[in-house]
């Protein structure tokens, strides 16, 4: 079977393009901000991009980054593989709040797919192909991208994660109580919940290495089906999918020298997520969230940790966790970056019903 590599990728957070957003997560660099003017009598703090582009004028110019940068003329023999949360609902808000009517809205424009509609009447490709999973749906995207290729259906699948921050889903969040009024303390014990951001993240995955190209070793998951929006506290459904990866990677546990946590700075994901944790891998590996710097991208952030795991493993460093004081469990948080061998790195999405999704990256063996 061939192996899924990683041989190109581009990202746009809050923070910036791809080294402006490395350089952030490295170097603790949270570009969140307060905002007292959306939410009635709240705070909320949230990742909106600074830039003058629209949203989807930067989603086509981090594909064209990828295939610049990547050995392929055209994506005409590439699949695409898309992983929204929101899909089109931030341009259906911006109609209606145009003119408070429904008028000029295009039911064909709120879905899902319609990202890839986009960028397929932009790039062409083969074919495409959209994923909803909540907070894995690139996650999942990128899990189906490996089992094609490891199939030989593809040589080419271009994976893109992407969701605009939009008022439905600030709103939404706020309903559950779960959203932060200052930056997130993932696995802290007085946490106060999430923040919502936006984000692309763009992975171009091949059946054959590139210079630098990183694995996509391993991918598990699982659906607890505990609740519509808290994992299982047991942490089986964690527990499966990460133990999943492992065995699809064929390594054990200590082979891991780094794992990006899901770490959404709620009560019930980062307890959960710390117990399973501690249960298959201990206190030793190094662990850290992203989301403190970045915000929660939702249905792109799957694909957004995956880079940061794939720039890990390229510059040997694990990135810092922010804050690292007074924390719930026994979890192996960095305060710093630190240079270290590692061969073996994991990335884990949790998403609402259950829906949990782990992915093992790794560095390409000649042998």
């Amino acid at each position: 079977m061939s192996k899924a590599y990683i041989t190109s990728t581009s990202l746009r957070t809050v923070s910036g393009d791809t080294q402006s957003t490395l350089d952030a997560v490295f170097n603790k660099k949270c570009t969140l901000k307060i905002y007292d003017n959306i939410i009635a009598d709240k705070a909320v703090c949230i990742g909106k991009f600074n830039e003058v582009k629209s949203f989807n004028d930067l989603l086509i110019q981090s594909v064209e980054e990828v295939l610049r940068d990547s050995n392929l003329d055209s994506f005409s023999d590439t699949l695409l593989l898309v992983g929204s949360s929101v899909g089109g609902m931030a341009t259906t808000e911006k109609l209606f709040f145009k003119n408070n009517s429904y008028d000029e809205i295009d039911p064909q424009k709120h879905t899902i797919n319609i990202i890839a509609s986009l960028l397929d009447d932009k790039f062409s490709f083969k074919s495409n192909r959209s994923y909803s999973t909540a907070c894995t749906s690139s996650a999942n995207a990128l899990k189906t991208a490996k089992e094609l290729i490891a199939l030989g259906a593809y040589k080419n699948i271009l994976v893109v994660g992407a969701d605009e921050i939009c008022s439905t889903t600030i709103f939404g969040f706020s309903s559950l109580g779960i959203l932060s009024d200052g930056v997130c303390t993932p696995f802290k014990k007085n946490r106060k919940g999430m923040n919502v951001a936006e984000g692309i993240a763009v992975l171009l995955l091949q059946d054959s290495a590139s210079k630098n190209s990183i694995v996509l070793y391993g991918a598990g998951a699982s659906s607890d089906a505990y609740h519509i929006a808290n994992p299982d506290p047991t942490s089986s459904g964690a527990i499966s999918a990460m133990n999943k990866a492992l065995i699809d990677a064929n390594i054990n546990a200590k082979a891991i020298g780094y794992i990006n946590a899901h770490g959404t700075g709620t009560q019930a994901n980062d307890a959960t997520e710390a117990n399973a944790i501690l249960d298959i891998f201990g206190s030793d590996v190094a662990v850290s969230s992203s989301k403190a710097i970045l915000g929660h991208t939702l249905g792109a952030a799957g694909a957004i940790e995956a880079i940061l795991c794939v720039e890990s493993l390229k510059l040997q460093t694990i990135p810092p966790q922010l804050d690292c004081t007074d924390n719930e469990k026994d979890i192996n948080l960095l305060p710093i970056k630190q240079e270290q061998v590692i061969n073996y790195a994991m990335s884990n999405s949790f998403a609402f019903g259950g829906n949990n999704v782990s992915l093992i990256f790794g560095v390409h063996n000649e042998s």
